[in-house]
């Protein structure tokens, strides 16, 4: 068994997973299980499903439920499932930490509510409605390029003393940001620290970051868990290799016309040339062109050009 929340504040690496669909966009449960399975084998640390890479808002219900509870399962208590929450209607992402409960995950992730612009008073109220509805943790999750909404620091400050909230995930990509948050967080010795961007694992962990919700690991996890692991440990030449491949692999987040999609079409075309699940997203956003694939496959080659990073795929993966 892996690391449980209870043991003390999540550290490591936390793929955001896809969430793999059928043409017709029910949830592929065959190739969920092959991605949380190499996911799992590459070292992960957790599971967080229905984040942004995951598309999460833009699921049907009814999926989102379906991906929760064959994640849980599948997983079988090996690692950590957090679950995304987040939703324009606090009631609903309250009736979401239920069907988490329920399916066995270990904590539900938050955003700010999009659409209607949110002050800091009616969000602190939102996360502590949240915090004592939700029978699971909450993690607080920073995204103001898609939310429109920043966590201030002294909201996070004032919602330290809320015990059910547990730490804050940081997709801001303001390591200035980050730094303050890892100040206000020091007053919580169980609370976690996770930054979203990839390109900056590194320097996060050497602020004080406990890890990183980063998409790549659902192409290549043993990549982003042997990186944490260099930094952890200080080997600066290992860092420095790793992050070199990193940075070539994030090559896929370039392509496409949409950036606010181009890391789930370029994470889901990786996925679908391994063979693990179909490049499709949810409607109406569609795929990478025809012609990009070779330069997705290209990437995928020069990062796969160190054997040991070879994530396993099953050999009886079905075609996508």
């Amino acid at each position: 068994m892996g690391q449980r929340l209870t043991d003390g504040p999540l550290r490591g690496i936390v793929p955001p997973l896809v969430t793999p669909l059928t043409p017709d966009e029910q949830l592929d449960r065959d190739a969920l299980e092959r991605l949380v399975e190499n996911v799992i084998a590459g070292g992960v640390h957790g599971l967080f499903v229905l984040g942004t890479t995951g598309e999460g808002p833009s699921l049907s219900y009814s999926v989102r439920g379906a991906m929760v509870e064959a994640s849980c399962e599948i997983a079988a208590g090996r690692v950590p499932v957090l679950v995304g929450v987040t939703d324009t209607s606090l009631a609903e992402a309250i009736d979401m930490s239920l069907v988490a409960t329920e399916a066995g995950a270990d904590a539900v992730v938050f955003a700010p509510p999009c659409y209607f612009p949110i002050d800091q008073d009616d969000l602190a109220s939102a996360v502590r409605r949240l915090a004592a509805e939700s029978p699971l943790p909450v993690m607080l999750y920073n995204m103001p390029a898609l939310t429109k909404t920043i966590i201030e620091p002294e909201t996070v400050r004032q919602l330290s003393d809320e015990p059910t909230v547990i730490g804050l995930k940081d997709s801001s990509g303001d390591l200035a940001y980050f730094r303050q948050m890892r100040e206000v967080m020091r007053q919580r010795s169980d609370w976690s620290l996770m930054a979203g961007p990839e390109h900056l694992l590194a320097e996060t962990v050497a602020i004080g970051g406990d890890g990183g919700v980063c998409g790549g690991a659902n192409v290549f996890p043993r990549l982003f868990v042997r990186l944490f692991e260099a930094c952890v440990s200080g080997d600066a030449a290992a860092s420095q290799a790793l992050c070199s491949r990193v940075d070539r692999l994030g090559d896929l987040y370039r392509l496409g016309s949409n950036p606010a999609l181009s890391v789930i079409q370029g994470i889901k075309a990786a996925l679908a040339e391994r063979g693990v699940c179909a490049a499709t997203l949810c409607s109406p956003f569609s795929p990478l062109c025809n012609g990009e694939i070779d330069m997705v496959r290209a990437i995928l080659r020069d990062v796969e050009a160190a054997e040991d990073l070879t994530n396993f795929v099953s050999p009886t993966a079905a075609p996508v």
